[in-house]
Order: C-alpha cells, then sequence, then structure tokens
C-alpha cells in the first residue's frame, strides 16, 4: 500500500497483518479524492476509524493544512505515527486511541473543527448510524463540513441522517462510499439572515 497522489506520492505505507484492519484501496482512495479535489487544499481534516491512516495521509499529501486520527486499535494508532513519520508529516498531525462510538466527546476541544472527515467504521456491525450521530453531537464540525462514509451496501445509511444531507454515493465492490454535507449554518449566516444566533 502506498500514497497515490500530491506530495507523498510513492511513499509506502505499513499496515497490520491478518484481517482485523481493512485498508481503503488505492482505487477507492483514487475515487474519493477525484470528488473531494476542491475541498481538500487547506483542509482541517479527521480520520476516524482510521486503520492504517491512509485517508488522512493521503489528504495531507494533496495540501490538507491538518489531520487528526482517531483509532481504536493501540496497535494500528502506533502504526498511522510510523506512516506519518516515514511521510515526515508527523507535525501536522495528531492521533488519539480512542473510540467515536463510546466516547465522542474528546473530538471537541478548543480550537479543533473539521472542514473534512472521513470515516470508516466497521462493516456490517451496526456501527454507521450511531457514528454519524456522535460526529454530528461533537461540535467539532464546520458549517458545510464534508463527510464521506465507507460501509458496506447492504448496511444503508439511516434514511433522515440530519443534519447531514447525502449528496453522492459511489459503489466500489464491497465498498459503498456515501459523501454528505454538514447542513449546519454558521452563527454569522444565521444573523445576516434576522435569524437568532
Amino acid at each position: 500500500m502506498q500514497v497515490i497522489g500530491g506530495e507523498f506520492k510513492g511513499r509506502k505505507l505499513l499496515a497490520l497483518p491478518g484481517h482485523s484492519i481493512r485498508p481503503t484501496s488505492g482505487k477507492v482512495r483514487e475515487a474519493v479524492f477525484n470528488i473531494c479535489a476542491g475541498v481538500v487544499a487547506g483542509a482541517r481534516v479527521a480520520d476516524l476509524f482510521a486503520g492504517t491512516g491512509a485517508m488522512g495521509i493521503e489528504a495531507l499529501s494533496r495540501g490538507a493544512a491538518h489531520a487528526v486520527f482517531v483509532e481504536s486499535d493501540r496497535r494500528a494508532a502506533d502504526l498511522i505515527k510510523k506512516n506519518l513519520t516515514a511521510c515526515r508529516a508527523e507535525d501536522r498531525a495528531f492521533v488519539f486511541c480512542g473510540d467515536l462510538l463510546g466516547n465522542p466527546g474528546f473530538l471537541h476541544q478548543p480550537g479543533r473543527i473539521f472542514d473534512l472527515v472521513f470515516m470508516d467504521p466497521p462493516y456490517n456491525r451496526g456501527a454507521v448510524a450511531p457514528a454519524l450521530e456522535n460526529l454530528a453531537k461533537s461540535g467539532a464540525l464546520a458549517p458545510g463540513a464534508l463527510a464521506v462514509i465507507e460501509h458496506a451496501p447492504a448496511e444503508p445509511l439511516p434514511g433522515n441522517p440530519a443534519p447531514f444531507e447525502i449528496f453522492d454515493q459511489r459503489k466500489y465492490g464491497k465498498t459503498l462510499v456515501s459523501f454528505m454535507k454538514y447542513m449546519v449554518a454558521s452563527r454569522e449566516s444565521e444573523a445576516e439572515d434576522g435569524l437568532p444566533a
């Protein structure tokens, strides 16, 4: 597995042996970043259920300002740090060993806001809906933030995933990728519209 575009293109990334971590394939990463191309440069990125960190590192390679990686498996979190060091990107990243499903509060830190979120929860375990709910409750998303969710086609998104709006879905083999926009107006926009801030 390697970085497929940008500053770190061709840099090899380590992965855990076995099947406990399911890295996003190069084909899917390339397709996702083609769709997200307009929002990556300068973005503040969260890579949730990060696994090897490939999505967040790909974003950093393509000009994202900063990335936070969240992974509940300690071995995988340590591996992400090694991959960041190999790319000399550790000064633009933070790795947190935590669980979005069990403790979403850690995402909300003073000054920590995300414009672009990658989320790849475990397949077919009922994790998609609660992960989205916790992400929305975290208080860590910028208005209009883009969330990219990888999930099994047999485990669709909730029918009304407010406050997110699905604007695109693509199927790649056993992976369905849903692209969603965080539909919460900024306080400044609400004030301009005459709505209570």
